[in-house]
């Protein structure tokens, strides 16, 4: 019986990874170009972030890299392939998944169920893709770090602070759902 109900467990685990790697492939696509695309990626990595346990989450943000660096067209705009991972924004996307363990990691010190206490966490991992990002920015585009920064997250922090919003609210009312399931 335990093992019936591990292999049920690991394909549930396996089934949220691949929805939500979707789910940030169909947010990418919504997007405002610009020298950084604003996109809804970011919205759908923190959703991911609270509503999946920590390695599930960083396997979906894994599994959407992978799938867009063989070229599947995932990233925003429809691209894909290497090329976008190496090219100037790269480190953004790339950044993800380092965010993604960081919020787990910053999540197993501060462990609560509390609403608010996961808003340190994304703060932080936040943060992280920014740097991921702005200094790939700085190395890719020969640039440098106040130029990115002015260039890349200034303009996009209000945003990201909305999208962290929306995906504490959705979190914070999917999630009984999610364990229903």
């Amino acid at each position: 019986m335990e093992k019936k109900k591990n292999v049920s467990v690991n394909l549930r685990r396996a089934a949220y990874a691949a929805l939500f790697a979707a789910i940030i492939s169909v947010c990418a696509q919504i997007t405002v170009p610009g020298t950084i695309p604003f996109t809804m990626q970011t919205f759908a990595v923190f959703a991911a972030m609270l509503l999946l346990d920590a390695g599930t989450s960083i396997i979906s943000v894994a599994l959407y890299l992978a799938i867009g660096a063989v070229g599947v067209p995932v990233f925003a705009g429809l691209r894909g392939g290497i090329g976008v991972l190496l090219g100037p924004t790269g480190g953004y996307i790339w950044g993800f998944i380092i965010a993604a363990a960081l919020y787990a990691l910053v999540r197993k010190l501060i462990p609560s169920e509390n609403f608010f206490a996961s808003i340190p966490a994304l703060l932080i991992s936040l943060a992280a893709l920014y740097l991921c990002g702005t200094l790939w920015f700085c190395f890719a585009a020969k640039t440098t770090f106040t130029a990115a920064l002015s260039a890349c997250v200034v303009p996009f922090i209000p945003f990201d602070l909305l999208k962290m919003g929306l995906a504490l609210v959705i979190s914070w009312r999917v999630a009984p759902l999610l364990k229903k399931v």
